[in-house]
């Protein structure tokens, strides 16, 4: 097992990993709105799905996996009434390449974020096999 941690994405704000590299896979952290400084992107769930993306993006990456490497997902929402704008956003980052997905409305999220999303992908070692 190896713990992933990159700078360019927000720190844990509890006892947990950014994310962990297993058995091939890499399992993400959800991933909240937070810029790499810990300030909360925005108000309107648009700007902070793009936030949660870019997070996404960059724990990916210090795995050395990419998007498309990505099998799964899980949206949590605030508001299910924001589930298509969110979509419309989550197709413009994953383009053609559609991993399995759970959308899920909760009562909250951490810091009040109107979405949150976590992943695992294939392990920069097993990407594309």
């Amino acid at each position: 097992m190896k713990f992933i941690s990159t700078q360019e994405a927000p720190q844990a704000i509890g006892p947990y990993s950014q994310a962990i590299e297993a058995n091939g896979f890499i399992y993400t952290s959800g991933q909240i709105a937070l810029t790499a400084e810990g300030v909360m992107a925005a108000d309107d769930v648009e700007n902070q799905t793009h936030q949660v993306m870019k997070n996404l993006f960059y724990v990916l990456k210090a795995g050395g996996a990419h998007f498309n490497d990505v099998i799964k997902t899980t949206i949590f929402l605030a508001d299910m009434d924001d589930f298509a704008k969110v979509n419309v956003i989550y197709a413009h980052y994953f383009g053609d390449h559609k991993p399995v997905r759970s959308t899920v409305a909760v009562k909250t999220l951490p810091k009040n974020a109107l979405v949150e999303i976590d992943c695992i992908a294939l392990s920069g070692t097993n990407a594309h096999f």
